[in-house]
């Protein structure tokens, strides 16, 4: 199966074909496909392209994925997730957008927290626990009662 990128080709920056298996820690910048097995972990703020007989198998950080063949693990997108008609996901996804093609199969669990509701929520988070802190340090409060 031949792949054409919508970018330039000096864009692309690798391609794992069926028949090949590699396992470790994978990282580019714009956009890899893999038609073959990946294990491990990919890290990337580009684009990942699972192809039809592709399958990855561990932590996946990426700005956005498409898959049309199998993946199993943990699934961080920064854009987005597109599962294909024939893709399957067997996956924890954390994305701002999921896409499922009908027929396209998904088993697991997914959070869709925008970047700007999950800011939010972290800064409200480390404001509690600056204020419990000061609060630990004054240490208990005296009650005099009058009488």
């Amino acid at each position: 199966m031949m792949f054409r990128s919508e970018d330039k080709q000096s864009d692309f920056n690798g391609f794992l074909d069926s028949g090949s298996h590699v396992t470790g820690e994978l990282r580019f910048q714009t956009s890899f496909r893999v038609d073959g097995k990946f294990s491990g972990t990919v890290i990337s703020e580009g684009e990942l392209i699972v192809g039809q007989g592709g399958e990855i198998e561990g932590d996946v950080r990426v700005g956005q994925i498409v898959i049309s063949g199998t993946v199993r693990g943990i699934i961080c997108a920064s854009r987005r997730v597109h599962l294909s008609s024939s893709g399957t996901m067997l996956a924890d996804i954390d994305t701002p957008v999921l896409i499922i093609d009908e027929g396209g199969f998904f088993k697991g669990h997914c959070s869709m927290v925008r970047d700007e509701v999950r800011a939010a929520k972290e800064a409200k988070e480390a404001k509690e626990a600056k204020e419990a802190k000061v609060a630990a340090a004054a240490g208990p409060k005296l009650v005099q009662k009058a009488g």
